[in-house]
């Protein structure tokens, strides 16, 4: 029992001690919106990735921590290579970026000689750098569209969103066969029936869904633009088909409106991404005070990964998709 209680005494407010060491070390700290709230709240910048990218392209702190996945993370460091680029915990991955392995995807570029590559930011640094261009689910119709319409492309690694791409722009793109296992899992099924019991709200949808999903949605978007979609939008009730990381963001700008999360099976389990949800207040603070994990990459393919991204952030501005 003793134990115990002197143990309590010495506890660690970590989030305390993450502020006051992002202090000391001119650090910043990017987070996604899937990332846990305390997290959100604390955070220098919350976004989707486009705008995460934008931001770790733009910053000028001593250290990045990355609250997010580690191709998030990668891209921090190819806008950075100067820059000490930190990750809570190596393990948060992506299983759209699994789904893509470099060997694999190099050798099914191959077949494909006169098609150039889009690659989504959902995935590997090695994918990255043998993309022509990279995209996220914000921008990545108009990325497309800044491409002739005879211009033959593949598009990786994410079928779902390759597919309403393919539909919105009247392209056939060759698409890599890779899914998001939060969006993918979403059942059609589950969705009719929460429509039918609410017939006052409106579904919005991630890119990344099946098809029927997004066939049935009064408005689809990236994170971003689902969140600005609720703000604006005179509804007061959302069906909401993504990962629930974004709730917080909703309630936050919109206390008023009711919000419901598409359960990703029978058993009603909230739409978590398992990696996200792997970030910890403990595990920010010892990242910050341990200065690792670090993400280390070698020059060659920081070089070559950095120019498709590039090329998004161009385009994306011209298009005034970013300022």
């Amino acid at each position: 029992m003793e134990n115990r209680e002197s143990h309590h005494h010495t506890q660690i407010d970590f989030k305390n001690e993450f502020l006051k060491l992002r202090k000391q070390k001119n650090a910043i700290l990017l987070a996604h919106y899937y990332q846990v709230d305390e997290i959100q709240e604390i955070a220098d910048y919350v976004g989707d990735s486009l705008g995460l990218a934008q931001q770790a392209a733009l910053s000028d702190a001593e250290i990045i921590v990355f609250a997010g996945v580690h191709f998030m993370a990668e891209t921090a460091k190819i806008l950075n290579p100067r820059t000490k680029v930190l990750i809570p915990d190596l393990d948060a991955g992506c299983s759209l970026a699994d789904n893509c392995p470099y060997d694999q995807f190099s050798e099914f570029v191959g077949r494909y000689p006169d098609h150039i590559v889009i690659s989504y930011i959902n995935c590997s640094a090695a994918v990255k750098s043998i993309s022509d261009v990279i995209c996220t689910s914000s921008n990545a119709v108009h990325i497309v569209e800044s491409f002739p319409a005879e211009q033959k492309i593949i598009f990786a690694p994410d079928k779902n969103l390759g597919g309403y791409v393919n539909r919105m722009t009247g392209r056939n793109m060759v698409l890599w066969d890779g899914t998001c296992e939060v969006h993918d899992i979403l059942q059609t099924e589950a969705i009719i029936n929460l429509k039918i019991q609410n017939p006052d709200a409106k579904l919005i949808a991630h890119p990344e869904c099946k098809a029927p999903i997004l066939e049935i949605a009064d408005f689809v978007g990236s994170t971003t633009a689902l969140l600005n979609y609720t703000i604006k939008d005179s509804a007061t009730k959302y069906i909401v088909a993504t990962e629930t990381g974004i709730l917080y963001q909703m309630k936050k700008y919109s206390p008023g409106k009711e919000f419901i999360i598409v359960p990703s099976d029978e058993t009603c389990s909230c739409n978590d991404c398992p990696y996200m949800k792997l970030n910890t207040m403990q595990k920010l603070y010892l990242c910050l005070k341990n200065e690792r994990p670090e993400i280390v990459m070698g020059t060659d393919i920081i070089e070559k990964a950095r120019k498709p991204i590039e090329r998004m952030l161009e385009i994306s501005k011209k298009a005034n998709l970013i300022k």
